[in-house]
């Protein structure tokens, strides 16, 4: 007999769009209100959209190889290398970057949860999805 998926609870999924939401706007209003160049703030913000997207593909990536759902070796490579790039261009930006330690603990704690949060996300979403599927077909 296979495992019945569950939903995920609406705690659970309510407090994983809260830290997503908390996350990504926290870094948007720092990014807002610092003072810095508008090509700099465009650079953080690439680097968020872009580590959010990453982290999305690696958390699909390695559901799908669990499911036994085909993925090619060079996607997943890539989802994990883009995922630790965004990582790597965020440190790198924030190392080099004229800004306090503590706004630069700032980004990086809003990036982090950020992150975090969207692959909770993705993984609910998913979960949810597969669940309410499966009741449909029973």
């Amino acid at each position: 007999m296979e495992p019945r998926p569950q939903k995920p609870s609406a705690a659970f999924i309510g407090a994983s769009w809260v830290a997503l939401l908390i996350g990504v706007i926290a870094f948007l209003i720092g990014l807002w209100n610092a003072e810095m160049e508008l090509n700099e703030k465009g650079y953080y913000f690439t680097v968020l959209m872009f580590g959010l997207f990453s982290a999305i593909s690696v958390q699909k990536t390695v559901r799908d190889q669990m499911e036994g759902i085909p993925v090619t070796n060079i996607y997943y490579g890539l989802a994990w290398f883009t995922t630790l790039l965004s990582i790597v261009l965020l440190t790198v930006g924030l190392w080099n970057a004229d800004l306090l330690k503590s706004e630069k603990g700032f980004y990086a704690m809003a990036f982090t949860l950020s992150l975090f949060a969207a692959i909770a996300v993705q993984k609910n979403t998913r979960d949810f999805k597969a669940a309410e599927t499966k009741e449909e077909n029973d």
